[in-house]
């Protein structure tokens, strides 16, 4: 299947992934976002995954959308992950001329000695179109050497033209090789949501109560 447009892949240098965070939220255009720190759920819980025989690939959306639904630690730590580079994500959506990029945390687990992988062949379909990512925030040097030892790892934010559908619909694809639809998360998404809104509530009414008792 043909990409929506030729891929270009932007490997962002260590000396602007660790510049100073820009004041910049997610969640824009007017779409009502879930509580942060309410949530249960784990990274596992929002991760897609695929195996090969050299390596294990996982991706994890980076959308406020479903990570404010994690507990309060691992959604805590995905939007510092997001904020502290936000500046490198910045310059390549600039560039690319995206205003909103969708974003995922992927990460490659090698399975073998010497394994290799290939972050251009990390795509996304999204209603019958593929689209590869527009540029690679990495984590460490190592990630540009595209090699890994057993139970070593690499990750990096992965940049698309549009968001990710996380309400909907949407499958990875590693050369090829295609993930579980993520469709198949919106159940337990939508129970994560329920139960976060009913804390939210209930921690309100308990502070608002609390609040009387005192004056």
């Amino acid at each position: 299947m043909r990409c929506s447009r030729k891929p270009w892949i932007v490997l962002v240098g260590t000396a602007l992934l660790f510049a100073a965070s820009a004041a910049h939220g997610q969640g824009g255009g007017g779409v009502t976002l879930p509580p942060g720190g309410f949530g249960t759920l784990t990274q596992n819980d929002l991760a897609l995954r695929i195996r090969t025989t050299d390596l294990d690939l996982r991706f994890v959306p980076l959308d406020p959308r479903v990570t404010r639904l994690l507990a309060r630690d691992s959604w805590e730590s995905l939007r510092s992950v997001v904020q502290s580079r936000r500046p490198a994500i910045d310059s390549v959506a600039n560039a690319a001329g995206v205003s909103r990029p969708g974003l995922a945390l992927v990460t490659f687990f090698g399975q073998r000695e010497n394994a290799r992988f290939d972050p251009q062949s990390v795509s996304v379909r999204i209603r019958g179109r593929e689209y590869r990512p527009l540029g690679i925030v990495p984590f460490s040097g190592q990630f540009t050497s595209q090699q890994l030892d057993v139970r070593q790892q690499v990750s990096g934010i992965f940049m698309f033209e549009q968001d990710l559908p996380v309400d909907d619909s949407f499958v990875v694809l590693y050369a090829g090789q295609p993930s579980d639809d993520w469709q198949g998360k919106q159940r337990t998404l939508e129970r994560e949501r329920a139960r976060v809104a009913l804390r939210e509530q209930q921690t309100s009414t308990r502070d608002s109560t609390a609040a009387d008792s005192a004056r």
